[in-house]
């Protein structure tokens, strides 16, 4: 009888110290939503003839979210416009929001998470002065990225604004911005047809110009 209460003994301090251990284990168990992490995006990094670029130009992630940028062609960085880092004059990322600089890198990537809200402003630091800039706006706009054009010789870069990418989430390169009177294409055709009607309109008064439409005086009829 005595052995048998003491092997039941045993076995809920057996079972005690089991619930123990696997108590300890779930205190120290990382929580689920950080087990499973944010979505991963991916932006390439592209050499093409005289183009040197980001795609997409523009992204829309979740704070949480991750960013990879990979080297498809050519030799680049991913460099946040957080002053300090090379080429950024100013800082173009939300407040107590953290940087980043890959280094110019020839291949394989380089990823950054993204934690707080706002607009992110980055470039390629070879490249910058050739339009190689990027925009990510994380959860919802906010911060200097929102304010003003971008302050450094960025050359022919075009970003879309934080409010077009919220609706788009994903902005392919070459980005062309909209304007009130249709677009530039539709700004290109119009510029063209102007351009047609004032060419016939000079024309026009130069062959006038040539009296090759002046009315015939006596004489000058053919045969006499």
């Amino acid at each position: 009888m005595l052995m048998r209460r003491r092997a039941f003994l045993v076995g809920i301090a057996g079972t005690a110290t089991a619930a123990g251990t696997m108590g300890s284990g779930a205190a120290e168990t990382t929580p689920l939503q950080y087990q499973q992490g944010g979505k991963t995006h991916t932006v390439g990094m592209h050499t093409e003839g005289g183009s040197y670029y980001f795609d997409p130009v523009g992204l829309y992630v979740n704070p949480g979210d991750t960013v990879t940028w990979t080297i498809e062609s050519g030799s680049h960085s991913a460099t946040s416009y957080t002053k300090g880092n090379p080429q950024a004059s100013t800082t173009r990322i939300p407040d107590g929001a953290e940087g980043w600089d890959s280094g110019v890198i020839s291949s394989g990537e380089f990823s950054h998470t993204f934690e707080q809200k706002g607009t992110y402003d980055y470039y390629c630091t070879p490249h910058k002065s050739l339009g190689m800039v990027g925009r990510i706006v994380c959860g919802s706009p906010g911060g200097p990225a929102t304010q003003g054009e971008i302050p450094d010789d960025v050359g022919g870069g075009a970003m879309p604004d934080s409010e077009t990418i919220v609706e788009k989430k994903s902005i392919s390169y070459p980005y062309v911005p909209g304007t009130s009177h249709g677009g530039p294409p539709l700004l290109f055709w119009g510029g063209a047809g102007v351009f047609t009607l004032m060419s016939v309109y000079l024309y026009s008064i130069y062959d006038r110009a040539t009296g090759r439409y002046d009315e015939n005086t006596p004489g000058d009829e053919p045969g006499i």
